[in-house]
């Protein structure tokens, strides 16, 4: 197994911030199925089955609406258990991401500054992160969202690293939580205030993102993809409403008891 120096590009100024992220940089290593993993065959391939996101996205909602209908008058089942593994599950592999992907934007942002974390695009090609810029666009198959981060791998936009690596974290608090309710323990109030207010927190800087994107897109390194700016902005506002709101109502407002509100799950 090798070990590989994420985000480098060009000169590196031989500052103290420099030295410490080389340092660090030589823990991280390099899996076999991360150098492996074929990132243009994968790009290729989703450039070329585009259609199939419309078709997963509306199985999804289908499944949501006919499912209801179908239990409406049925008893409930008891997924508690099954509910408990796939939260863990996600949460376990959102974590695993986080890691991997942050990696490559703390070393982006320490070495060539904020403006080129926002216009890179060479994570979905690098070594470590262009596995989990695929596997994170899988993951979302069973969501409406897909939507949206299909075309943006498939088009390689500016601000993955970004959007991805925030995702990825968040959603690892997340899970954990949902998995830790699936299994009958008691979570601090608090703590589903704090995943709410983190889910805020990511639609603020990633409806930003699309604002920076949008105005640095005519420059020669920021690729920038109007319907993907239009569209992704719309997502990123929407939930932050969404969010926004859900907060209002359950900790600001009040809510009928201290364990009566979750976070609210996100696609």
């Amino acid at each position: 197994m090798k070990i590989y120096v994420l985000g480098c590009k060009g000169k590196i100024e031989r500052s103290v911030a420099a030295e410490i992220l080389t340092i660090m940089n030589e823990t991280l290593y390099a899996f076999d199925f991360e150098r492996q993993f074929d990132d243009r065959a994968a790009n290729e391939w989703f450039q070329e089955y585009s259609g199939l996101s419309f078709v997963f996205s509306g199985t999804y909602a289908a499944g949501i609406y006919f499912g209801r209908v179908f239990m409406k008058d049925r008893q409930k089942f008891d997924l508690r258990t099954p509910l408990m593994l796939w939260s863990l599950c996600l949460a376990v592999f959102s974590a695993i991401g986080a890691v991997r992907t942050i990696w490559y934007v703390f070393n982006l942002l320490s070495l060539d500054g904020f403006h080129q974390t926002v216009c890179d695009t060479a994570f979905f090609g690098d070594t470590v992160s262009k596995f989990w810029a695929f596997a994170f666009t899988i993951s979302k198959v069973p969501e409406l969202v897909l939507l949206y981060t299909w075309y943006s791998y498939r088009d390689r936009v500016a601000g993955g690293c970004w959007f991805m690596s925030m995702n990825y974290t968040v959603h690892a608090v997340m899970y954990g939580y949902y998995a830790a309710k699936a299994g009958g323990l008691r979570v601090p109030r608090p703590v589903a205030v704090l995943i709410t207010a983190l889910q805020i927190v990511q639609m603020i800087v990633g409806f930003s993102l699309m604002g920076l994107v949008f105005r640095w897109r005519d420059e020669v390194h920021c690729v920038a993809n109007t319907n993907n700016l239009m569209y992704g902005s719309l997502m990123y506002l929407s939930y932050l409403l969404l969010f926004a709101s859900f907060f209002y109502q359950s900790y600001i407002r009040g809510a009928a008891g201290p364990d009566h509100k979750r976070p609210m799950k996100r696609e």
